[in-house]
């Protein structure tokens, strides 16, 4: 590796999966760098986000190189039965598959899960405390000579950037430093909800079990959504309530005024679903408007700053794929920035592999952000849910059920 006078300043800002992979990846590679997160700590918003899907070349690959495949193999599940049911707003379902796995299926052709959070661990674990600087939100970044930019944070630091990565996000600070382009809404708001492990487990519940199924489950109607998923491994259940609505409708921030609100959105819908929102945990109630980056966002490369995840790339949750991407985007530059530095490349050359990387990130992204445009207007469709048991009878063939 070059020596250390050498070594440009790192800052990744945002400790998402995208963010945190880059650190992991670098840091992997004797690169040294410095996340700053805006969150108070690791334990902040403990109960957010719910199960993720790993692609082998993608969110696995990103834990496989960076050597914590048997951490994920040990936390994921794959599980023995594959469900899914879709039903309108009575909460009946019209198509329901539920297949038995096949048990000799490698990592390669399956798609385990991991709840959001436990992935979170894995990949604090695997770094350097030091290396996360937690209760540092970005308020202002500005260009400085020679590609370097100066960091200001809320707290008062401020720091100098030699390579500047924003993974922050849908809002991203980082952004405009190399695009004009601003989020865009989707027209579809909504909340982020759950149910606490003990109040899941009770007796008196068990119809909102029986109803979700061993797998996910999506109730879309009248340009409505409520989707569910596989229960986290600690029993905790989460769904997702989407409607179309102007953007100025607010979710109010206390949780008996949301619950009021999202139960007015879900009336006349089944008893179970709004149960679901009766019960749902208070502590765990977040605002989920919907925004996007046009699709087939570019930007024109600029020395010394670069995005990756959502800040980059910005899409519905549609197409399953925000995560992957992410953990792709961050390992793929790691490995770019870490090649580039050991090699002790020129500042014009490392800045030319980065822009190619760009370019590929950005054409890899594009594709999904087009199929989630599109599978999001399907759910939220004046024909849903019939026209997508149609599409998902195409694409399954056969029903299986119970």
């Amino acid at each position: 590796m070059s020596s250390k006078s050498s070594v440009p300043r790192i800052a990744i800002v945002g400790g998402g999966p995208s963010g945190l992979v880059l650190l992991l990846t670098l840091y992997k590679r004797g690169i040294p760098a410095t996340l700053y997160e805006r969150e108070a700590s690791s334990d902040s918003r403990a109960h957010l986000g719910g199960m993720l899907d790993l692609e082998w070349d993608s969110g696995q690959r990103a834990l496989r190189e960076n050597g914590l495949e048997d951490e994920f193999v040990k936390y994921s599940r794959s599980g023995d039965i594959e469900e899914k049911r879709l039903c309108g707003k009575d909460g009946v379902p019209i198509f329901h598959r539920k297949v038995a796995k096949r048990t000799d299926v490698d990592l390669r052709e399956s798609r385990p899960e991991i709840d959001r959070r436990v992935l979170r661990e894995l990949l604090l674990k695997a770094v350097p405390a030091e290396s996360i600087k937690w209760g540092h939100a970005l308020a202002s970044a500005r260009p400085l000579e020679g590609g370097q930019h100066e960091l200001t944070f809320s707290n008062g630091v401020v720091a100098v950037a030699d390579i500047l990565i924003g993974a922050d996000g849908a809002h991203s600070h980082v952004r405009p430093l190399v695009s004009s382009a601003t989020p865009q809404y989707y027209g579809v708001t909504g909340a982020e909800i759950s149910i606490a492990p003990d109040v899941a487990a009770r007796p008196e519940n068990r119809d909102i079990l029986d109803a979700i199924g061993l797998g996910a489950l999506f109730a879309c109607e009248d340009g409505k959504m409520f989707g569910t998923g596989q229960p986290n491994v600690d029993g905790r259940i989460r769904a997702y309530a989407w409607h179309r609505a102007p953007l100025g409708w607010t979710l109010p921030s206390d949780p008996k005024e949301a619950k009021k609100a999202l139960l007015e959105v879900y009336d006349g819908w089944a008893p179970w679903l709004r149960k679901f929102i009766h019960i749902c945990d208070e502590q765990a109630i977040y605002s989920r408007p919907l925004f996007y980056l046009p699709i087939g966002h570019r930007w024109p490369h600029k020395a010394g700053v670069t995005l990756v995840g959502d800040a980059a790339h910005l899409m519905g949750p549609f197409a399953g794929a925000g995560a992957n991407l992410a953990m792709l985007d961050g390992l793929e530059l790691g490995l770019v920035l870490a090649e580039a530095i050991s090699n002790n490349l020129a500042a014009e050359k490392r800045e030319a592999a980065i822009a190619a990387w760009e370019e590929g990130m950005l054409a890899r992204a594009e594709v999904f952000a087009a199929v989630t445009a599109q599978n999001l207007e399907a759910c939220l469709s004046p024909d849903a849910p019939q026209s997508i048991a149609a599409r998902w009878r195409r694409a399954f063939g056969q029903v299986e059920d119970e």
